[in-house]
């Protein structure tokens, strides 16, 4: 008995710490508000062939916690704004919900994250001054049933809770919502909850054409936007969106509590003023988001640290009123075909199989266009080798591809890698337009430009990169480390008859 409970215990605490090692993740909000959507059983089906894990879900749906069952996909469930009221007041409305809507599922079906409340600051009758109260109710439930630890209750908000967001060492709460937000901070720091925001560049962008680029709104732009009061360079909204938001925790003093963006995306159709709105611009965004945020590169106040992400939509959802881009921020049509490609790894859209562009084999390069002027293609080059995460070794002197020593010759060096490391496609190679895909081989001298894959034969480099370097090595890294400690911590418990109380 006591050998069983201390193998229990260590595969316990290997699981926790396999949790801590996994990196930033991404994961896709499922909402139904649609006619024709496919059956919940068909949904998960899709959301398999994708390599979806994590998804979010807008309500505790029979069906939907039934079809998640025994799929390994974590599910983020909520308590809607319309219940807020009867989870506030009784405890025993609280505990009725777990004990019918959670917990005859849990957990075959993988639910890690309770959301009270949607965007309550936002809502018509603001319902804030009950959301407190309901998470309290909501986690005393949990404790109830032993699931505290493994399931963290919070609650989703808009940008709109911050009363200033530019620049983002300046990011503050709104004073209006003070009454409420004080209590709710000191909840999530309390039990080490994240902090749910819905970021939308997009909205940005839309509204203030003159102000903020669609390059810098879509991770795409060249130049940098600087803080003057850190020095700090952003390259695009979301990272400057995201700092807003640690600023104004620090601000308050809570310097512990993380962020999850728990709602971003762009929509792929919009009416005649939401010029913006395109299936290009949308797999532009989400592409780079992806990739950016698999990368843990954090953000310039925050770099390295793991951001958890959920994509907005899965479907276009025709019910939703307001303006043509509402109804259209889906990755499916409800017949499931995709409204345009995304990969879920972070290696960028890539069909090797139906190339169009007339290269051998399918494959290509991209280089720099001879277009660009020096100071744009010098800002490309800082960008790739710096938060691009690529090898720019070999374009140093004395390397193999220093000579010729000039911009467009390193800028293409640096373009290639780039697109090769993170998934030949069209998004890989924009670099604000100043790069072009071509078919024939740049390769010259000792000097062995990379090919789809990650192989880089310079002499240079004896090394192989693979696509989402940054974010694989990270995972790998930590993963090893963590095998290794438990399996020391495991043999020691397991031979010594040692058990160590831990309180999870």
């Amino acid at each position: 008995m006591a050998s069983a409970f201390k193998l229990l215990f260590a595969v316990s605490l290997f699981t926790l710490l396999l949790r801590f090692c996994r990196g930033s993740i991404v994961g896709v909000c499922y909402g139904r508000n649609a006619d024709d959507l496919p059956t919940p059983d068909k949904v998960v089906e899709l959301i398999k062939l994708h390599n979806i894990k994590y998804v979010r879900i807008y309500d505790s749906n029979i069906q939907v916690l039934k079809a998640f069952a025994n799929t390994g996909v974590e599910l983020m469930v909520a308590v809607p704004n319309s219940d807020l009221l009867a989870f506030s007041q009784f405890q025993s409305n609280a505990d009725s919900w777990l004990k019918n809507s959670i917990l005859p599922y849990y957990p075959a079906t993988k639910i890690t994250y309770i959301t009270v409340g949607l965007e309550v600051t936002e809502s018509p009758n603001n319902a804030s001054a009950l959301v407190v109260p309901a998470m309290h109710n909501v986690l005393t439930a949990l404790k109830k049933a032993g699931l505290h630890k493994r399931i963290k209750v919070s609650s989703t908000h808009s940008l709109g809770v911050l009363s200033r967001s530019f620049p983002p060492s300046a990011g503050a709460f709104n004073s209006s919502h003070a009454s409420f937000l004080k209590p709710m901070l000191e909840f999530l720091a309390e039990n080490q909850s994240p902090f749910m925001i819905d970021l939308y560049p997009y909205y940005a962008y839309r509204d203030s054409p003159q102000k903020v680029s669609l390059d810098y709104a879509m991770f795409e732009s060249s130049s940098e936007v600087i803080d003057p009061n850190t020095g700090l360079l952003y390259t695009n909204m979301f990272d400057a969106q995201i700092d807003a938001l640690y600023f104004a925790l620090m601000a308050l003093n809570f310097k512990t509590i993380k962020v999850m963006v728990t709602e971003t995306g762009w929509p792929s159709k919009g009416s005649p003023k939401e010029k913006g709105a395109t299936p290009d611009n949308a797999q532009t965004y989400n592409t780079n988001l992806i990739r950016h945020v698999l990368n843990d590169t954090g953000t310039p106040a925050k770099p390295g640290e793991e951001l958890d992400v959920y994509i907005f939509s899965l479907f276009n959802e025709n019910r939703k009123p307001g303006l043509e881009s509402e109804r259209n921020w889906g990755l499916f049509y409800p017949d499931k075909t995709s409204i345009y490609n995304l990969d879920f790894t972070g290696k960028g859209v890539l069909d090797m199989t139906n190339s169009t562009d007339g290269s051998k084999n399918g494959t290509t390069w991209c280089i720099a266009s001879s277009k660009a002027s020096e100071a744009d293609l010098q800002n490309a080059i800082d960008w790739a080798c710096g938060p691009g995460n690529v090898d720019c070794s070999a374009i140093q002197p004395s390397q193999p591809c220093f000579e010729p020593d000039n911009l467009a010759s390193h800028a293409s060096f640096a373009f290639n890698s780039y697109y090769q490391q993170n998934g030949p496609s069209d998004v890989a190679c924009s670099f604000g337009g100043k790069g072009v895909k071509v078919d024939k081989d740049p390769s010259y001298d000792n000097c062995i430009y990379l090919t789809a894959g990650g192989i880089n034969k310079t002499a240079s480099s004896n090394m192989t990169a693979t696509a989402n370097t940054s974010s694989s090595a990270h995972t790998d890294v930590c993963s090893w480390i963590c095998v290794f400690l438990l399996t020391t911590l495991i043999a020691v418990i397991l031979n010594t008859g040692n058990v160590f109380h831990v309180s999870f």
